[in-house]
């Protein structure tokens, strides 16, 4: 494994982190509400609208928006079939429902609150992916 230093973002992970740091602690302290994506945007279209679930959302999504004033954005690629991104992110969305949160919810909000379910969520997310990435590109070839 080799770092592409050419193309390393320090400055530019170093930001997006802290901000989303940032996101999620002011989430927590002005509203009450854990910063877990999948909650979130599951319950868009609940009976009780919530304003501040359509805010964060619209903030997501508007955020590469707001970045290409400041730098331009990388070049995007899609090196698999289609028909593999739909399964994956229907995957990650089962794996959020029996994991009771997401990576955002588990990984960033709950490890910063010291919960051991968080834990043990994070590792599994994390081991299972380390494990993916090992057998398609080693012992698949992909």
């Amino acid at each position: 494994m080799s770092i592409d230093w050419e193309h390393f973002t320090f400055w530019q992970s170093l930001t997006g982190g802290m901000l989303i740091g940032l996101a999620a602690t002011m989430l927590i302290l002005l509203n009450g509400r854990i910063a877990g994506i999948s909650g979130i945007v599951g319950r868009l279209f609940s009976v009780k609208q919530d304003a501040w679930r359509w805010a964060f959302v619209i903030g997501l999504l508007s955020s590469p928006f707001l970045y290409s004033f400041f730098a331009p954005l990388p070049a995007t690629r899609f090196e698999l079939h289609w028909i593999i991104y739909p399964i994956a992110g229907f995957v990650v969305g089962l794996g959020s429902w029996l994991g009771s949160g997401c990576t955002s919810g588990h990984g960033v909000c709950g490890l910063s609150r010291l919960s051991k379910r968080s834990l043990v969520a994070t590792l599994v997310f994390m081991g299972t992916g380390f494990a993916t990435v090992f057998v398609s590109h080693h012992l698949i070839g992909g």
